[in-house]
Order: structure tokens, then C-alpha cells, then sequence
């Protein structure tokens, strides 16, 4: 199974993590398919870049996000652009044609 999820870096007590596709059997720090982006927790407040177009054709070919992976992706945007690609926008329209 595709996984998405964390690879660490950094030093000691200074941890920064890539946002990487990785094959699920694969360890932590192993090679992995593609990096999607970065976070870096320790910036006030956390720092996140993550390259949404890739992130969300990942999800939709079907890798699935660990825990963690998956609240830093919804911070950046993406899974609220899957829900949209897979049930479609609601528009509210007004009914008196305003």
C-alpha cells in the first residue's frame, strides 16, 4: 500500500520533517517514491509548504495518509480539495434568480 506520511531530519532535538510518498513497507527514513513538501515544527507557528496538485493526485490514485500526515495536509488545504473533487462542489443557488 501507497502510504503518505513523515520522514525525519535534523538534528538533535531539532526535528523537521519531509511530507514523502512512500511504499507502506518501507522504514521511517527509507526511500521514498516522491516528496510532496516540508513541516517544520519548530517556527512559531508551525511552517508548512506542501505542493497541493501533487498531494491531491496521490490521494485520488489512492495513498493513504497516516494520522499525522493527514492534519498536516488538511491544515495546508488538500483534504478539503478531495472532498471537493469527490462530491463535487455544492453551489447554493437562489431560487428567486437574484
Amino acid at each position: 500500500m501507497v502510504r503518505i506520511r513523515l520522514t525525519r531530519l535534523g538534528k538533535r532535538h531539532m526535528p523537521f520533517y519531509r511530507i514523502v510518498v512512500v511504499d507502506s513497507r518501507r522504514r521511517r527514513d527509507g526511500a521514498y517514491i516522491e516528496s510532496l513538501g516540508y513541516y517544520n515544527p519548530l517556527r512559531n507557528p508551525a511552517e508548512i509548504k506542501v505542493n497541493v496538485e501533487r498531494a491531491v493526485e496521490w490521494i485520488l490514485k489512492g495513498a493513504q495518509p497516516s494520522d499525522t500526515a493527514r492534519d498536516i495536509l488538511s491544515k495546508a488545504g488538500v483534504m478539503k480539495r478531495v472532498h471537493e473533487i469527490k462530491y463535487g462542489k455544492r453551489e447554493t443557488t437562489d431560487e428567486t434568480g437574484a
